[in-house]
């Protein structure tokens, strides 16, 4: 293999401990080496660059990253299927995609060293969730086209743990494999989880009496209402973790034992914060859109990439003693905003003001109407047996409580319907939040 390609590999959870010297000097070799390797390979980089007279020589402290163009989800819609590769097709091992809306899906290629990468990040991810080689991980994350699945599989396996390759779906299984073979720790979107674990109930199993003691939950956004409910309600340790197919999958960030925000591994993902209107850079405390530059994966780099995932970086060292950077957990994104009568509202303000009520569970559904030429806004919301077979007067008094907290947190009316346990349609994936019936 050409020793442009060689190992970047190194011991599980040596990097996130460095001295803050020693990484920025790390990040500046691989940004280096990155840029000059994407430069030589992807003709739309090297095009940008030029536009700007620019050359990878340009860029020789790391704050000069703020220098080089952005990339954007359309760049990869635009270049389908390999326009953004930087090396050849024969060089690539691994090829995921994700779903896209608008027809063709995006496109994401690995090289050998590239997987080798993704397995420690995923490692070094569940090393600090408190996981180790005696746990036994039920990984109920998709596998094929997603990442999901096989990023947890191979941090797994990387960390010496028994991985059950379940994947998504049929829950009368998952639950039989999570009860018989002893299962420590589980993958899988929060929004499934909490179905499994309302079908454990249906089913009088006791899940304080299994070993499970570790939930990492990813793929969607939820709140901090929606993990203490699941800590709650099952005694577990549930900790998010985040990732995007275009950067590598899981694994570009992670939580510790702190559970207050999540290390992004940045020894292979450097980030930044900019203004998602002006694009400019902001400073550590000051919330953005996050921005991420891969530094280690050469089949398709990432330079600068656009999440639209909106979060800050927190200034404060950790408890832990990870020399890390944190970014605060990302409940929204600047492309899931919907606008009400002039007003933004994200799904994880409905979520989070909802959870402030007991009786309610985390499912629930966003329902945008429009009549008369004025938007409308209905948010319908399960609610346990207990209180749906309560009196009208009580189901109404928690109706009237809940409206009365999103109005608090959102600034808006809506119309809340509670409804049924199960009404709400559930996903073995991504919860979907929001129906649009405006344009219908």
């Amino acid at each position: 293999m050409n020793a442009t390609f060689q190992s970047t590999f190194h011991p599980v959870s040596a990097p996130d401990f460095l001295p803050a010297p020693q990484l920025r000097q790390l990040q500046m070799a691989r940004l280096s080496r990155i840029l000059q390797h994407a430069y030589d390979r992807v003709p739309l980089f090297r095009e940008r660059l030029q536009q700007r007279d620019l050359t990878p020589s340009s860029i020789r402290h790391l704050e000069d990253i703020s220098r080089l163009p952005f990339t954007q989800k359309s760049d990869l819609r635009d270049t389908y299927p390999f326009g953004l590769f930087a090396m050849d097709i024969h060089d690539v091992v691994r090829l995921h995609a994700s779903s896209g809306t608008t027809g063709k899906p995006i496109v994401v290629a690995y090289s050998r060293e590239d997987i080798q990468v993704w397995s420690n990040a995923m490692e070094r991810c569940f090393a600090a969730y408190g996981m180790n080689a005696n746990d036994i991980i039920q990984n109920a994350y998709g596998y094929g086209l997603f990442t999901g699945g096989l990023g947890a599989h191979y941090g797994g396996e990387s960390l010496g743990a028994t991985v059950i390759p379940i994947s998504g779906g049929n829950t009368e299984r998952q639950l039989m494999v999570m009860k018989d073979f002893g299962v420590t720790a589980i993958c899988c979107t929060p929004s499934y989880f909490v179905h499994l674990c309302e079908r454990i109930q249906d089913l009088n199993v006791d899940l304080a009496s299994l070993p499970l003691r570790t939930g990492v939950f990813g793929a969607e956004p939820w709140s901090d209402a929606m993990r203490d409910r699941i800590q709650e309600m099952t005694g577990i340790r549930a900790y998010d973790i985040y990732g995007l197919s275009e950067i590598v999958g899981p694994g570009v960030a992670c939580e510790c034992a702190q559970q207050s925000g999540l290390h992004v591994l940045e020894d292979y993902f450097y980030p930044e914060i900019i203004d998602p209107d002006t694009e400019e850079p902001l400073p550590d405390g000051t919330e953005g859109e996050l921005v991420l530059t891969t530094l280690s994966k050469f089949a398709m780099p990432m330079i600068r990439y656009r999440t639209r995932d909106i979060t800050a970086i927190i200034p404060e060292p950790c408890a832990c003693g990870r020399s890390l950077r944190r970014i605060r957990r990302i409940s929204r994104r600047s492309d899931d905003m919907f606008i009400i009568r002039g007003v933004n509202v994200y799904p994880s303000q409905i979520e989070t003001a909802m959870l402030r009520v007991e009786g309610t569970t985390p499912h629930y559904q966003i329902v945008l109407t429009r009549q008369h030429s004025l938007d409308q806004i209905a948010v319908q919301i399960e609610v346990t047996p207990q209180i749906f077979s309560d009196t009208v007067k009580a189901i109404e008094a928690s109706r009237r409580r809940i409206q009365q907290e999103i109005e608090n947190l959102t600034g808006i009316r809506v119309t809340v319907e509670l409804v049924r346990p199960g009404a709400v349609p559930r996903s073995e994936g991504k919860a979907q939040r929001i129906v649009d019936k405006r344009n219908v």
